[in-house]
C-alpha cells in the first residue's frame, strides 16, 4: 500500500496524555493510557452495549478490531474467570471515555485494568467517545493505532506509519487465527446462579461445529439443548466434518472477510449440505452459508456492534432485540432462488436470517447466545435440534 506524505506532529500534549489514538488520515486523538503498554493496530469501530465489556473483549469476531465503547462506565463489574468467550482475547485495543470505574459486584476476581494487562491489551481513557462514534457512523470505521507509552512520549509518527499501511479487513482472512488448532469436544452447559456452569451427560444429538471464532457461549447453548458437541478447526474439510457422523452441523461467528475465509470454508459448507446434514450458522457462519448457496457479501461502513439491535423475525412476526458484531452483510439481490430471508434488520433492512426451502439449512446474523432481550433468540437453538430430530 502507497503511504501518503506524513503528516506534521509537532503539535502540543496535553499535561498527563500518555497515550493517543492515531487514525490513518493523521487525525490524533489524546487520552490517558490504560491495560499495557505498546502500540496496536487495527479497524477503529464502536460497540453500544451498556454491559458485557468482558464478553465483548474475549469475543474472537473483534480479531483486527479497536473497540470504542460508547457507555462511559466500563469496569463496574470488573472482571472474573468465567464471564470470557475465549481463553485468549483477539481484541486489538480498546477506548473509553472515563477513567476505568472501580469495580462493584460479587462476582468480581480482578480489576478491568489488571486484566487488560495481563492479556497484553492496550487502551486509552479520556476520548470524546460521542465525537469519534459519530465520525465513524459518518465516515466508515478507519484503521488506527492506540499507542501508550507510561511515563513516557508517544511515538505519534511511528504510530501513523503502522495505520496507514495497515491494509485493513476486507480480502483479510482471519477465521484461522482465533480458530481451534485441533479437535475437541465440548459438554459445558449455560451458567446458572449459585452453581455455575452444567455439565451436558445424556445428549440427546451430535452436532460438529466448524470453529471460525466460536464464541463459548454458543458451544453451551448447544450443550444445553441436548447435544454433544464436537469442534473442528475452520479449514476442515467436509470430509473432516462427516467423518464425526454429526446429526448436524453448525457454522460459528467469526472474523474477516468472508469471501476470504470463504476460499476454502465454501467447499466444505457445500459438501455437508450435499451430504443432506441439517446446518445452522451464526454471523460469519451465516454469511459463508450464504456463500456457499449462491449469494454474495459486502463491507459496511459501520457494521453492526451493540446490544440494542431490533431484528424482525419475518415468519412469526416477532421482533428480536439482538446482540450483533459484524462488520460485512449478505447482498440481498445475490440470494439466488429458494433462498428465502427469514429476519431483518430494523435498522437499516438488511438480511439478519436465511433458510433453504425444502432443505434443513438456516443462519442468523446476529447472535441469539448472547440474550440481550434477554431470551429473545433462544428459540433458534431450539429450532436447530427439532430440525435435526426430523431429519432422523
Amino acid at each position: 500500500m502507497t503511504r501518503p506524505p506524513a503528516p506534521n506532529f509537532d503539535i502540543p500534549r496535553p499535561p498527563h496524555a500518555d497515550a493517543a489514538l492515531v487514525l490513518a488520515d493523521g487525525t490524533v486523538l489524546w487520552g490517558k493510557g490504560i491495560g499495557a503498554a505498546g502500540m496496536s493496530v487495527g479497524e477503529v469501530v464502536f460497540n453500544t452495549a451498556m454491559s458485557g465489556y468482558q464478553e465483548t473483549l474475549t469475543d474472537p469476531s473483534y480479531a483486527g478490531q479497536i473497540i470504542t465503547f460508547t457507555f462511559p462506565h466500563i469496569g463496574n463489574v470488573g472482571t472474573n474467570g468465567e464471564d470470557i468467550e475465549t481463553i485468549t482475547p483477539a481484541a486489538r485495543g480498546l477506548i473509553i471515555k472515563a477513567d476505568i470505574t472501580e469495580p462493584s459486584n460479587w462476582r468480581s476476581a480482578q480489576h478491568l485494568d489488571a486484566w487488560l494487562k495481563s492479556h497484553s491489551i492496550t487502551g486509552l481513557a479520556g476520548i470524546d467517545t460521542r465525537a469519534l462514534t459519530r465520525r465513524i457512523r459518518s465516515k466508515g470505521a478507519p484503521n488506527g493505532v492506540v499507542v501508550h507509552a507510561p511515563g513516557g512520549v508517544p511515538d505519534l509518527k511511528a504510530a501513523w506509519e503502522m495505520a496507514a499501511v495497515w491494509p485493513g479487513l476486507e480480502g483479510m482472512d482471519l477465521a484461522k487465527e482465533v480458530s481451534c488448532r485441533q479437535t475437541y469436544g465440548w459438554d459445558e452447559t449455560e451458567w446458572a446462579l449459585t452453581t455455575g456452569y452444567g455439565r451436558q451427560d445424556s445428549p440427546r444429538f451430535h452436532v460438529v461445529a466448524v470453529d471460525f471464532g466460536a464464541k463459548r457461549n454458543i458451544l453451551r447453548c448447544l450443550a444445553s439443548t441436548g447435544c454433544k458437541v464436537t469442534v473442528v478447526p475452520a479449514d476442515s474439510t467436509a470430509e473432516d466434518v462427516l467423518k464425526h457422523a454429526p446429526d448436524g452441523v453448525f457454522l460459528s461467528n467469526g472474523p474477516g472477510d468472508p469471501a476470504a475465509t470463504g476460499e476454502y470454508a465454501v467447499p466444505m459448507i457445500q459438501g455437508v449440505i450435499n451430504a443432506g446434514k441439517p446446518v445452522f450458522g451464526i454471523c460469519l457462519g451465516h454469511q459463508m452459508l450464504s456463500l456457499a448457496l449462491g449469494a454474495k457479501t459486502f463491507k459496511m461502513d459501520t457494521g453492526h456492534r451493540g446490544a440494542n439491535h431490533p431484528v424482525k423475525d419475518l415468519e412469526t412476526g416477532k421482533v428480536e432485540i439482538t446482540s450483533q458484531n459484524h462488520g460485512f452483510v449478505v447482498d440481498e439481490s445475490t440470494l439466488p432462488a429458494g433462498i428465502e430471508v427469514t429476519h431483518r434488520s430494523l435498522f437499516d433492512q438488511s438480511v439478519e436470517g436465511i433458510k433453504a426451502v425444502g432443505k434443513p439449512v438456516f443462519s442468523v446474523q446476529y447472535h441469539p447466545e448472547a440474550s440481550p432481550g434477554p431470551m429473545d433468540s433462544h428459540y433458534l437453538f431450539d429450532r436447530f435440534v427439532e430440525m435435526i430430530a426430523r431429519s432422523k
